[in-house]
């Protein structure tokens, strides 16, 4: 591969436009209903497809709903969530969490029912706003991201990086993220609604479109763990 920078010279003006992307992103959970024009959604795809990935197989397939297909969706998958049906995921879900990886999940939890005036304890409360992820918290567009199932987990892990690209390329394009494995949940489901085969695992949904910065949902920001924490240097 040719490379474009001697060693050791950096480009400051990309270190900064990534530095900026990586911290403007967040998990949006409020959005306007306005669309995101499809020559934009476009541009975003054409960026994320710049992914690495094993062999370069690019495990990843979307399906990406607009306009009525998305008020459809979102109908259909609340009335699934909620009405009691057994979950049948394509991926294992976290054995469990210990250690700091619950203290972590827990801040998130809190700071987002804290945001929102739901009080300590309240479970009822709890459980309305774990729901909103199945109203795709009003997103406009949903991207459903499958992969090819005889690729086991290092197509999963590939369409990771995806999904990543795709996250920051959108807030390039100022359009609003979350990355959803709750959706992934209900996978069986989402596949039988969008006609996806068996021979496709879900990995998760992206709902996306523009921020609505007035609501409280999208008033905070997580954490994230200095370096000391998860680097282990050896020279």
């Amino acid at each position: 591969m040719q490379n474009f920078a001697p060693a050791g010279l950096t480009m400051p003006d990309d270190v900064a436009a990534l530095d900026r992307l990586t911290r403007a992103r967040f998990s949006c959970r409020a959005y306007l209903p306005d669309p995101v024009p499809r020559e934009t959604i476009e541009s975003i795809l054409r960026m994320a497809q710049r992914a690495p990935s094993w062999c370069n197989s690019q495990a990843w397939q979307l399906v990406i709903t607009s306009g009525e297909a998305t008020e459809r969706f979102r109908e259909a998958l609340y009335a699934h969530a909620t009405s009691g049906a057994e979950e049948a995921a394509d991926l294992d879900r976290p054995r469990e969490y210990r250690g700091v990886y619950l203290k972590r999940r827990r801040e998130c939890g809190f700071q987002l029912y804290n945001t929102l005036g739901i009080p300590r304890g309240d479970k009822a409360g709890y459980q309305r706003q774990a729901w909103e992820n199945f109203r795709l918290f009003g997103a406009p567009h949903v991207a459903i991201v499958t992969s090819d199932e005889a690729l086991g987990n290092p197509g999963a892990i590939d369409c990771g990086t995806w999904v990543a690209n795709f996250l920051l390329a959108a807030e390039a394009h100022g359009v609003a993220t979350i990355a959803q494995a709750a959706l992934a949940r209900h996978a069986r489901f989402v596949r039988d609604y969008f006609g996806i085969g068996d021979d496709r695992l879900m990995v998760c949904g992206i709902s996306f479109g523009y921020a609505d910065r007035s609501h409280p949902a999208n008033g905070f920001r997580t954490s994230r763990a200095d370096l000391a924490e998860v680097v282990t240097w050896i020279e």
